[in-house]
């Protein structure tokens, strides 16, 4: 699994850091998430996926 952001939809409340930090992380200076790593390992891969379902603007993008 991969996972992105569309930065587009981003509204920065760093809900995502939150719920999946091993993952997500909060750039308090551009109030932007960021995807800590490039494949997600398979152990936080359905945190990942409630952490996207929970993100009210649908701007976690996640590529199986």
């Amino acid at each position: 699994m991969k996972v992105t952001i569309d930065y587009d939809l981003c509204m920065g409340d760093s809900l995502c850091s939150e719920m999946c930090p091993e993952v997500f992380e909060y750039d308090e200076d551009k109030t932007e998430a960021r995807v800590r790593v490039a494949v997600v390992p398979p152990e936080l891969e359905e945190r990942v996926r409630q952490t996207a379902a929970k993100c009210d603007t649908d701007a976690i993008i996640i590529e199986e």
